[in-house]
Parts: structure tokens; sequence; C-alpha cells
């Protein structure tokens, strides 16, 4: 049933989509990881509050494997007419650098009109590893080397970068694993059958509370609530290191005109729901300052400049 805010919404929507028309029918989001992952929530929070004000549901379809390929593959199949909706993450800018053979370009062959949501992932490890800081944990990388096991998801997902830009900075090595799901190798990291990873805390920040796994450091370039007493990983002897996990819609280039309009209005209204803004919050995403269309294309074309060159010195491209 419908509640009295959403009906009251849906009547502040009616005058921009009676304009343009758009949409008459279901609108489609391609989510390119699997589900229970950070991407996937914040992409079904934000669909099903876009589906409030247009009127009409937004699908969420899971379309995960090989980098986000298989579903950005499969968004440009699909029609540009504003009904398909492709929320990208940190993989997004690095498709095309690290499988060669993709045939689309993460700028021009999409079309950002929003910035959603960024988070701070999270150094944690095994209880069974024992290292109690970073530093520790670098002496114990070194003296282990390739004996220790990485959780990640496919090549290029925010968590796999992290690990290798890890290995990149600290001058350490070890075994990454890919799994199918994130959530998948955080069950096998608690479980003790991969040592560490570097993730969203949605998944870890509940299982480091319960002592299940211990955190070490955080990615991003300052310290965050979401994780009280844990340091950078900067601030904890990696110089350089920083990585924030963020998520954008996009849709395909050719989107007429009004319905890119309606998207855009409908999204940034979204995003300053106070609702939307505290779900997202409790599951420690955070909403961008600016999630215009052009600070997503500002932030997309920095993010290609600074990855491209990083994958080519990592040696992860196939």
């Amino acid at each position: 049933m419908a509640t009295r805010r959403s009906l009251f919404a849906a009547a502040l929507a009616t005058p921009a989509l009676a304009q343009s028309g758009f949409p008459n029918r279901p609108l489609r989001m391609i989510i390119p990881v699997g589900v229970a992952g950070a991407t996937d929530i914040v992409g079904r929070i934000v669909a099903e509050h876009m589906a409030q004000l247009l009127g009409r549901p937004v699908v969420c379809e899971n379309i995960a494997g090989a980098g986000s390929t298989i579903a950005a593959a499969a968004f440009q199949r699909t029609a540009p007419d504003g009904y398909t909706i492709f929320i990208g993450t940190n993989n997004h800018p690095v498709m095309q650098a690290i499988r060669r053979d993709f045939p689309f370009n993460p700028i021009t062959d999409f079309v950002p009109f929003s910035l959603v949501a960024r988070q701070p992932s999270v150094l944690a490890v095994s209880p069974d590893v024992p290292a109690r800081d970073v530093a520790e944990l670098m002496a114990w990388l070194r003296a282990r080397g390739d004996a220790v096991n990485y959780g990640s998801t496919f090549p290029g997902a925010t968590n796999h970068l992290a690990g290798e830009l890890m290995k990149h900075l600290a001058r350490v090595n070890f075994t990454i694993v890919p799994y199918r799901t994130a959530a998948l190798a955080v069950q096998d990291l608690v479980a003790g059958r991969v040592d560490l990873t570097i993730d969203s805390p949605m998944m870890l920040a509940p299982l480091i509370r319960e002592g299940r796994l211990r955190g070490l450091a955080v990615s991003g370039a300052e310290r965050t609530d979401l994780l009280p007493g844990l340091p950078t990983l900067m601030e904890s002897g990696v110089p350089g290191y920083e990585l924030t996990a963020w998520q954008a819609l996009f849709v395909r280039p050719g989107t007429p005109p009004e319905a890119l309009a309606v998207l855009t209005d409908v999204a940034k209204r979204t995003l300053e729901d106070p609702g939307v803004r505290e779900r997202l919050r409790q599951n420690s995403a955070e909403v961008w300052p600016d999630s215009s269309p052009a600070a997503a294309a500002a932030h997309l074309r920095a993010e290609v400049e600074r990855w491209g060159p990083l994958v080519a010195n990592m040696g992860i491209a196939n």
C-alpha cells in the first residue's frame, strides 16, 4: 500500500512527468555485481524511491561477472530511451583498461546523470591472522608472501583494485582469490579460509563489532565515524593509499533529453530525501555533496585518468 509520503512525492512529480510523457511503462536498473554487495544495496534503495517519484516500477537486475563488462555489454544492447539505467561503481572506469577486448568506452558510451553514494573501504583480517595493526600485517605479509590469501571478486572490482593497490604501494605480495560475489569472499574470511580483504563497511563493520573479524584500517584519505578508532592506511604506513567506493547512474548516449531531464530530477530528489539518506547512512554510505550530471562526468573522467596508469603499472590487464 502506498504511504502518505509516497503519494505526496508522486503528486509533486506529476507536472514534470506530464510534460514529457516519460515514463509510461516500468524501468530497469542493471546492477553489475551480485546480490548483497554495497552497489546492490545502494542501487535497490535508490531504485525503490525513484519508482515512488516516477509512479512506475524500477526493476533491479543483477548481472555479475567479468569486471562488470557482461552487465555493461547488456546495457549497451538496450534502446537509448531512458528506460534502462546502469549503476556503475569503481570498476567502471577500468573496464577497458583491464579487459583490452572490451569494445565500449567508459566515458563516451555511458552518460552519467547522477552521483549516488560513496563509502570508505576497510581492511579486515581473519581472527587467525596474528597482526593487530597495519605494521604487523605488513611484516607478516612479507614473511609469508603468496601463502597469504586475499578474498576478492572479479578483476577490476573495487575490492580487487583495493588489494592490488595495497600490493603496489606497500610492496607486499599475497594471492588474490576470486569469488563470484563479495558476500562469498567475506563468508570464507570469517571461516578462516582466506586471510584478509578490503571491502565495504556494509558487510565488514558488523562482523568487526561482533569480533568475528579484526579491522585494521580504512581506505579513505580521512578516518570515518563509521569505524571509529581505525586509522587510515595512509597514516598507518602505506603512503599514497586512498580509495573510496562509489556509485553513479548512467543512461545510454542518444537518450531523449526529456527522459534524461526527468531521470536527473528524480535522482536528485531521491538523494535529497531524508529517509533515503538515513537508509544509506545505516548501510555505511553517504550521499555526494554534489550529485549533478556535471559533477558525475567530472568524477568519471578523473577516475579514468587516475586508474588507467595504475592498472597498467599493476600488470593486471588481460
